[in-house]
């Protein structure tokens, strides 16, 4: 197959497909999901603070967050820190949705993961960490961890 980052492109693009880890009705979608996530981890955020994390144009995340507002899933608040721009910050609602989501990821990953060794899963989890934060260092986009 060539270099072994062929057989990474191959193996991340089969992961993409795989619905068994987030499929059920009434789920957040995906960019509700990671929205919501990245609000969580760093607190209330501007559209311009939203637009510089994720590379995005203001246009899309207005629709996105526009969506998530009409969801109950995020408010618009005035910005703590005394600024104009207002910011968005997760709903009671929201925080539920994204804790029941993230609760059934976790259980899909638990039944993928069920004979693996528990050194197994930290090694793995520690080698997504270091892929993904060499990502964000390349993009100089770091995404903020718990």
């Amino acid at each position: 197959m060539g270099r072994p980052t062929h057989e990474v492109e191959y193996e991340q693009m089969l992961l993409s497909r795989h619905e068994l880890l987030r499929h059920r009705s009434g789920s957040l979608d995906r960019s509700a999901y990671i929205l919501l996530s990245r609000i969580r981890v760093q607190g209330p955020m501007s559209i311009g603070e939203l637009s510089d994390a994720f590379a995005l144009d203001t246009s899309t995340l207005n629709r996105q967050t526009a969506a998530a507002m009409r969801a109950g899933l995020v408010e618009r608040i005035p910005n703590p820190e005394g600024g104009m721009a207002r910011k968005f910050r997760i709903t009671p609602q929201g925080a539920r949705m994204l804790d029941e989501e993230r609760d059934t990821i976790i259980g899909g990953l638990d039944k993928v993961m069920a004979e693996w060794a528990d050194d197994d899963i930290a090694a793995f989890a520690a080698y997504l960490r270091r892929f993904n934060t060499d990502i964000e260092r390349l993009a100089g986009r770091p995404w903020p961890r718990p």
